[in-house]
């Protein structure tokens, strides 16, 4: 297989992981809060979660949830809370530092929940293996193509967006300003709860 051939499914993942949605926001949130370094286990959280979920997908699961559609009620619901949950944490902490603000950030097993519940996710890696199956042997093979390709495009992806939330957290000089930064950032976590439910 070479570069040509897999052009469309790096395109793909790249753009799929650079748009704004749950996982972006909470990036640009960790990085603004806490800086690059302390949001690498949420960034590493969430591409493990969404390559294994690529993988997942590849290899069959993602048919069960096809085929089972209370099951993505379920996982709807309860994502949607979990990220209802992250919004308010987010809208009520202050500048880093202050007395609201957060004692950490998001850490690995979160980023990795994020994501295993997230129809979206299911949605979009279920596509992958549709569109992109005649690129692999076999389930297995798909499940490793698309697995390392969804990691790599959603560790860039999501460094960019928390060094957006760096560079923005040098920008506020304020607790009025961050109080607004927090309320956009909540407002658009809640907006991809939202986006889910249609």
């Amino acid at each position: 297989m070479d570069v040509a051939e897999l052009s469309p499914l790096v395109v793909f993942a790249l753009i799929a992981t650079v748009t704004p949605g749950g996982a972006t926001t909470l990036a640009t949130a960790s990085g603004a809060h806490f800086g690059f370094r302390r949001s690498v286990p949420l960034m590493a959280g969430i591409a493990v979660g969404l390559a294994s979920m690529a993988a997942a997908a590849a290899a069959g699961l993602g048919g069960i949830l096809l085929a089972v559609p209370w099951l993505q009620v379920v996982m709807k619901l309860v994502g949607s809370l979990y990220l209802l949950w992250l919004a308010v944490g987010t809208a009520r902490a202050g500048a880093p530092g202050s007395p609201g603000a957060a004692a950490r950030p998001v850490g690995f097993l979160g980023g990795v929940w994020m994501l295993w519940q997230n129809p979206k996710g299911w949605t979009m890696t279920l596509g992958a293996a549709a569109s992109f199956a005649a690129l692999a042997a076999g389930p297995a093979q798909l499940a490793v193509l698309l697995g390392a390709t969804f990691a790599v495009a959603a560790s860039l992806s999501l460094s960019l967006w928390c060094l957006a939330g760096l560079l923005l957290a040098r920008l506020l000089r304020t607790d009025r300003q961050w109080g607004a930064v927090n309320l956009l950032l909540a407002g658009l976590l809640v907006a991809s709860i939202v986006l889910m439910w249609i």
